[in-house]
């Protein structure tokens, strides 16, 4: 989420610059906030303060022999007091912290101004799109027997494929080929994961709480999650860490199966692969200076670019729009790979900067 501590010294200027992506930023209801916060910290500290200096009275009276009973009428109900300030404190804290998950990444001003994806900005192609003498398939034909939508959906439901005979070879080489190439040419550490994460982890990249009904929660005692991408668990291997500069960047690459019940999509992409229940991706975080974070993006991006390159996919680069910009993003770029099958671009990578965000 946002760092308080800059909201309370910028408060305006946050809620200005969350306007160009079409979030209105209630100033008054987070001011109040403050105002109570600020009251009952101060209130706090002046009990355990007085507290504190009445213990000391009392214990240089017993040391001298004196009569503490005068002290102690004068502590009163100063610990119940003390105890209720506490209380209110932890109470006003937990209602601000809610009201914060509730705010988006303020976007970087070099994003584009626009409502929807139709305004998102390409920057960059890359390729020749193929020309055929007839017309294209795409890949639910191409996939025909090797592709089985209807038998996943028998032991599973809509939305899950099965891969057979070469189609499983070709999906299992990809993933290979990504993780030998980011691993050694691009100098990533492979990283392997937990598929499942606990809801501190997800409110820590942004998912939680807005986007729950996009997870799969898991049964059970344990406040579980199935990951909706490896971002979730590779980012919080540095939660609550303190990092040495000496020791940065962190590269990190990891393949995980990634799970989204891609609710709000009914009704689309509902032909092939597309919108996935569970599908397979090769992540790559990187956990930089600060100082170098929009220079990390571009490196990321390219590094994400260098495997359609070799596979000698067409694509273009985008930057996504105010209005198109995921949750947690300051800004990103999409690589959308052309599909001649259905003659136009889709969106096969999202390369993001999400400063302290998460």
């Amino acid at each position: 989420m946002l760092d308080s501590k800059t909201l309370r010294q910028r408060p305006e200027e946050a809620a200005d610059a969350l306007k160009r992506r079409g979030f209105d930023f209630d100033l008054a209801v987070f001011q109040a906030l403050e105002t109570e916060r600020k009251r009952l910290q101060s209130e706090t500290e002046t009990l355990q303060n007085e507290r504190n200096k009445v213990s000391k009275a009392i214990g240089k009276a017993k040391e001298a022999g004196e009569d503490i009973e005068p002290l102690v009428a004068e502590v009163g109900d100063l610990g119940e007091r003390l105890e209720a300030a506490k209380k209110a404190f932890d109470q006003v804290q937990e209602n601000e912290r809610d009201f914060l998950l509730q705010i988006p990444n303020v976007p970087d001003p070099s994003v584009p101004v626009g409502s929807g994806e139709e305004e998102n900005l390409e920057i960059r192609t890359w390729g020749t799109k193929p020309t055929f003498n007839f017309a294209p398939l795409d890949h639910v034909d191409l996939g025909g027997s090797w592709l089985d939508l209807a038998g996943a959906a028998r032991m599973t439901g809509s939305r899950f494929a099965v891969l057979k005979g070469p189609l499983a070879r070709l999906h299992r080489a990809l993933i290979q080929f990504m993780l030998d190439i980011h691993t050694h040419e691009h100098g990533y550490d492979e990283i392997y994961v937990p598929y499942m994460v606990n809801r501190e982890s997800l409110e820590a990249t942004g998912q939680l709480p807005k986007f729950e009904d996009d997870l799969f929660s898991v049964a059970g005692d344990a406040d579980y999650f199935l990951i909706p991408t490896a971002e979730v668990p590779l980012t919080n291997m540095v939660r609550d860490q303190i990092l040495d500069r000496e020791d940065l960047p962190l590269k990190m690459v990891c393949h995980t199966p990634c799970f989204r019940s891609e609710a709000g999509s009914y009704g689309r992409d509902t032909r092939g692969i597309f919108r996935q229940h569970q599908f397979e991706k090769v992540e790559l975080v990187q956990v930089v200076d600060p100082a170098t974070s929009w220079d990390a993006l571009e490196e990321l991006t390219s590094h994400a670019e260098r495997i359609l390159q070799r596979l000698e996919l067409p694509y273009r680069v985008v930057t996504l729009c105010t209005g198109d910009l995921g949750f947690a993003s300051a800004k990103t770029y999409d690589l959308e790979v052309w599909l001649p099958g259905q003659s136009t671009y889709r969106e096969i990578s999202s390369c993001s900067n999400f400063l302290d965000f998460q």
